[in-house]
């Protein structure tokens, strides 16, 4: 199944770095008459490092948006390693950590993980700048010249990542290139204001109650039988009354959390573009 993607699609099978066997995935990237800037930002990484996206110009950068407690993006740190490793003179991951406030924790993370690449805690304006961020892990596959060719939304194949890159960087890439309809979005005009999931409204909540309703969306599964999370359910499964019903139950638990003023410099970008996940792995049947 083909799910929402854009630009040109890439059809591989190869054993490459990001990967422990071969694997038949379907790749993109955006063509490049529609890539748009990517939003740059300024933080501090878990080393205390100043982390600029800006300072990567030059390079193609993978911007993963994850947290500890999401066992999707621990389950592909281990991949993630490896093609930083494979690629990094020509490519730099960077992890942004949406929901752990304990620095100290995230630093001991990092160690655990023998992670390679930069690591820094994601503020709500620049989780705005990239449409809201719904779902984890999400990850924005950005060119050397800092434009955003991709959005991927939960767990894929590295495989996927790395072809994506590798034709990017103009290496070889074992595959045939196709062109398709360009359908989803990858950034939101107002991205403080819309729904961050297929059915899911927020509107109505302030960024604080909506990160609240972000992390609940992620860590419960869904009852299903789909083998989801909450978020993976709706955006793979919009159908899923289970899911619909249960995420407006989260919304409406988090819009009784005490509001708080929306924090400054969180508009997002007033730029329209494809999103949506490529090749989900497959639900388990319902029962």
């Amino acid at each position: 199944m083909f799910l929402r993607s854009m630009g040109i699609a890439v059809v591989a099978c190869a054993m490459l770095a990001g990967c422990s066997s071969p694997s038949t995935v379907k790749a993109a990237v955006k063509p490049q008459k529609d890539r748009k800037k990517a939003p740059d930002f300024t933080v501090k990484d878990a080393a205390g490092a100043t982390l600029r996206l800006s300072d990567y110009k030059g390079k193609v950068v993978l911007l993963n948006f994850w947290a500890t407690w999401c066992g999707p993006c621990r389950a592909e740190i281990p991949s993630l390693i490896r093609i930083q490793e494979a690629y990094k003179d020509r490519l730099q991951i960077i992890g942004m950590d949406v929901d752990d406030d304990d620095q100290e924790q995230l630093r001991e993370f990092v160690k655990d993980q023998g992670i390679n690449y930069p690591v820094a805690t994601t503020s709500v304006p620049v989780r705005l700048a990239y449409g809201g961020i719904g779902a984890l892990p999400t990850v924005f596959i950005i060119n050397q010249d800092s434009k955003v060719v991709q959005k991927h939304v939960g767990l894929f194949n590295p495989a996927l990542y790395e072809i994506e890159a590798r034709a990017l960087l103009g290496l070889p890439v074992p595959a045939r290139v196709e062109t398709f309809e360009d359908t989803g979005e990858v950034f939101l005009k107002h991205a403080d204001r819309a729904s961050m999931l297929p059915g899911v409204d927020t509107s109505k909540l302030t960024p604080e109650q909506r990160m609240v309703a972000l992390h609940k969306l992620n860590a419960e599964a869904c009852d299903c039988g789909c083998g989801y999370t909450l978020a993976q359910c709706r955006i793979y499964d919009p159908a899923c009354n289970i899911s619909k019903e249960r995420a407006a139950a989260v919304v409406k638990e988090s819009a009784k959390l005490p509001a708080k003023d929306a924090p400054e410099n969180t508009t997002a970008p007033a730029s329209s573009e494809p999103s949506g996940p490529v090749d989900p792995p497959k639900p388990r049947s319902r029962k």
